[in-house]
């Protein structure tokens, strides 16, 4: 790989950053809550950009609000080596998911700085805009943009539960940004997370070389009846939109155990209408997460969540409105850029070994546009998504030290 062998991270820096960003939306948990777009999503975008000021980087942000923080190459004409992650988290989120890619990239800028080492080619720490998913659907939809999946109209457009746009919230706290979202080579992008799964602490496992991930379907599901009084309705005539989403969540619970292994099926968010206890529900809307990272085996599952949306439907005199609002085919990473991660991980002496992403991430739609690497890390219990989330700064540190390596490596490559 040709890395200077001196080159390490410091393992402390990059912790302390983690913490301090954990603040931000810190919970009673010791999660974060720090939904895409919000004041606490500005406060933690804020601390980044003069974290990468300082650290001489010149930070542009685009119309899609993600931010660049650049560090120049020798030629600073070659396309950039980029890496990072996303700062939003789940409402009830976990103080590494997104955050520790971002916080090891801008952990890379500073190790070279230190080092004054100089790469043939930039290097940039990117933050892209509502990974989650979780305020505005669909998930990873700025890099989506980035990347030409989506154009700049649609990503603007996405509004919250309660109407407000990604275009108004950009504006309102200050991140509706000048530049052109994407439309510029890009040499290689790496992400390093979390696993946020079990697998590489039950193998004992340091590094995962992510080789792709799985494919994603989401769908919004709509199901009218009529609302009617608790008591004085009968059974036999009730059109309980309820009941029959309840229908759907089993059978799309047997859907992922049906297709073993790797297969993934959840019902995650229902609003039942009008939520009164004493009142038959007349609407209700949920949606449908499914994953595999097999096409075919994605399709048919997707085939199998409809037909079980429409015999609930038929069976409880429902009205039904089915539709799939994301698609996100299974992908596999770049030779390159998977190899380079290995070959960090085997210098160092680290155990490492090929995994598949059970999640979605940035590193997904950029693939599309650049050749694209990934780098895990153990998180306990495999939690994410949650308060409890935790990793070890030997671990965080790790995965950084593999990233510098595969960032240089690339960085060099003409």
């Amino acid at each position: 790989m040709n890395v200077a062998t001196n080159l390490r991270i410091n393992a402390d820096r990059l912790w302390d950053s983690l913490m301090e960003m954990a603040k931000i939306g810190a919970t009673e948990k010791g999660g974060v809550c720090r939904l895409a777009l919000t004041d606490l999503d500005r406060q933690a975008r804020d601390l980044f950009c003069q974290w990468a000021k300082d650290a001489g980087c010149t930070v542009k942000i685009d119309k899609m609000g993600n931010i660049f923080a650049r560090r120049p190459g020798k030629d600073d004409s070659l396309s950039p080596v980029m890496t990072g992650s996303h700062i939003d988290s789940q409402p009830t989120g976990g103080k590494f998911d997104g955050i520790y890619g971002i916080m090891a990239g801008l952990e890379v800028v500073r190790t070279l700085n230190d080092f004054n080492y100089e790469t043939q080619r930039p290097i940039e720490v990117a933050v892209w805009t509502n990974e989650e998913g979780s305020r505005f659907a669909p998930a990873m939809v700025a890099s989506g943009v980035f990347a030409g999946v989506f154009p700049l109209d649609y990503g603007l457009s996405r509004a919250d539960l309660d109407g407000k746009t990604m275009g108004q919230e950009l504006k309102r706290i200050g991140y509706d940004g000048p530049e052109e979202v994407g439309g510029r080579p890009v040499f290689a992008f790496f992400e390093t997370h979390i696993e946020q799964g079990p697998i590489l602490e039950n193998e004992k496992k340091t590094i995962g070389v992510v080789q792709g991930a799985q494919g994603q379907r989401w769908f919004e599901v709509t199901m009218v009846g009529q609302e009617a009084h608790a008591g004085p309705t009968p059974m036999k005539v009730r059109k309980d939109a309820l009941v029959g989403a309840a229908h759907v969540v089993t059978a799309i619970n047997r859907i992922g155990h049906d297709n073993q292994p790797f297969a993934c099926a959840t019902v995650g968010l229902i609003q039942s209408s009008p939520n009164s206890r004493n009142t038959i529900p007349g609407k209700v809307f949920f949606t449908i997460d499914l994953r595999h990272p097999e096409d075919a085996v994605l399709s048919k599952m997707a085939a199998g969540a409809k037909a079980a949306c429409e015999e609930a439907a038929a069976k409880n005199s429902l009205e039904l409105d089915f539709k799939e609002i994301w698609y996100s085919p299974p992908v596999k990473f770049d030779t390159s850029c998977v190899g380079a991660v290995k070959a960090g991980a085997e210098e160092l002496g680290m155990p490492s070994m090929p995994i598949i992403s059970g999640a979605g991430h940035d590193a997904c739609y950029m693939s599309r546009v650049a050749p694209t690497g990934m780098i895990f890390i153990p998180c306990e219990g495999g939690i994410s998504h949650n308060e409890i989330e935790s990793a070890t700064r030997e671990d965080c540190g790790a995965g950084c030290d593999v990233l510098l390596r595969a960032v240089v490596e690339r960085a060099n490559a003409l």
